[in-house]
């Protein structure tokens, strides 16, 4: 065996008999036909071909392999290869680093050319789901969603979902967005959906603005201004100022149909919405722990403040007091017969037929959340009855808003009830209304509403009824 920290002629046999003492940390040996290459082996028993040169003068040295790995003839090349960059001036180590930083901008531009919209969506989404709100990461799943599922909408059980307006866009690749493409999604879109185009234009367009500003996704999405066409938001068109209200004289009419809704459950949720001026999400979320009955006041899970306290007042106190408390929620969903089902029709008519008890207990069910959803059909069909048309729950809200400038109340007041955004400097920043003073105006506009509509509230344990 050769002595180590020795130059000789490397052969296979004295690469695999070089050792190095157990009294020593490591042992070198150079080769005398590549003067550049050495052999480093330690007391482990491991060996490793390495490149020594010097740069600027300073000498250096280069990890090769091991020589498991790698056999003499290779070593030697790749020694040769390191010493021509030396001699040229060059460290090899920075070049090899140039190496390592063009490979990861090859493979991260391979990503990117390769990233298809909903896997660019998906990403952000994740990133950005801790800034927002239930309502607004529920309209990003919706307006992306595939469609094709099997309807989980009660009496819809054998029909099947629709994919939500931007997932066309979903399946192509980040540099296929050109503006051609979303005018043609635009034109289609527009023409049978606009009001759920328009709302996916917007969460579009935030996104394709974070795209532009990601490290990865930036590269394949090839036109900044994309999300800025003008000629897109025309073909969508604008949306229609919404004007359905209310009026004073149909307050009798509105009051008398929604109280006569067989289900107290939403009838009292349409009256609160009115009475409140609420948004529609904000009732049906309502838990019992918002309601605070010694204090007399409600905290809606609001949107531009995350949190608002509005007074209780008797009537809605009335209303919220008489429902059953069957779980959280306060508008809880009822148990209802599963009519919709063959099997259930078929087992119910042949008990019926035989004169047998039919135990419908079995053929029950609630709501998945546990509440009452939107009650549109059940409002739709109140306001038919009373001769009322294009009346919606938002409706309800605007009604509120509008029937208050009947009492001259401050407008300050209105847009603190209803959760408006301040729309004056001195309203932003120096009016705090107690609530106290909200529910002086606020129980003076409910009393109004009641008295237009005649309704009339005998006692607490009594029903509220209409005046004949």
């Amino acid at each position: 065996m050769p002595p180590q920290n020795s130059r000789v002629r490397l052969t296979a046999q004295r690469v695999a008999a070089f050792t190095c003492p157990s009294t020593k940390s490591q042992a070198f040996l150079w080769d005398s036909d590549s003067p550049a290459l050495l052999l480093r082996a330690t007391p482990s028993g491991r060996k490793t071909y390495a490149f020594e040169g010097r740069v600027g003068g300073k000498t250096i040295r280069v990890t090769i392999g091991t020589a498991t790995d790698w056999r003499l003839e290779q070593a030697r090349l790749k020694a040769a290869e390191l010493k021509v960059l030396v001699d040229s001036g060059l460290d090899p180590r920075e070049v090899e680093a140039h190496k390592n930083t063009e490979r990861r901008l090859r493979s991260k531009l391979t990503e990117a050319q390769s990233a298809t919209v909903q896997s660019a969506w998906d990403a952000y989404i994740q990133e950005r789901r801790s800034f927002w709100g239930e309502l607004h990461y529920r309209d990003h799943i919706d307006k992306s969603k595939a469609g094709g599922q099997k309807s989980l909408q009660r009496g819809k059980s054998n029909e099947r979902t629709t994919a939500g307006p931007l997932w066309p866009l979903m399946q192509l690749r980040l540099g296929e967005l050109d503006l051609p493409t979303l005018e043609r999604w635009a034109k289609l879109e527009g023409a049978t959906r606009p009001t759920s185009a328009r709302l996916s234009w917007r969460l579009l367009t935030v996104f394709l603005n974070w795209c532009t500003q990601h490290p990865t996704y930036s590269i394949a999405y090839l036109n900044h201004s994309l999300h800025k066409s003008r000629k897109v938001r025309e073909l969508l068109g604008k949306p229609a100022v919404k004007s359905d209200t209310l009026t004073r004289e149909q307050l009798k009419h509105w009051f008398k149909q929604v109280q006569e809704i067989p289900n107290t459950t939403i009838s009292a949720a349409l009256q609160t919405m009115l009475l409140t001026g609420a948004r529609p999400g904000e009732v049906l979320n309502l838990r019992w722990t918002d309601i605070d009955t010694k204090w007399k006041q409600i905290c809606f899970k609001d949107k531009v403040e995350g949190t608002r306290e509005i007074p209780l007042t008797k009537y809605v106190e009335h209303l919220i007091t008489s429902l059953p408390k069957r779980n959280k929620w306060v508008f809880s969903s009822s148990r209802v017969l599963m009519m919709d089902n063959k099997n259930v029709r078929r087992r119910l008519q042949k008990a019926v037929a035989v004169g047998r008890e039919f135990n419908t207990s079995s053929i029950m069910e609630t709501s998945q959340s546990g509440r009452i959803s939107e009650p549109n059909t059940q409002h739709t069909r109140a306001c038919r009855s009373a001769g009322i048309d294009n009346l919606t729950l938002h409706g309800l809200r605007r009604s509120f808003s509008s029937l208050t400038e009947w009492l001259e109340i401050p407008t300050g007041i209105v847009a603190q009830i209803q959760g408006h955004k301040p729309s004056a400097t001195a309203e932003k920043h120096y009016k705090r209304r107690p609530l106290d003073l909200l529910r002086l105006h606020h129980q003076k506009i409910e009393t109004w509403l009641l008295q237009q509509a005649e309704v009339k509230e005998v006692s607490s344990r009594q029903k509220v009824s209409i005046i004949k």
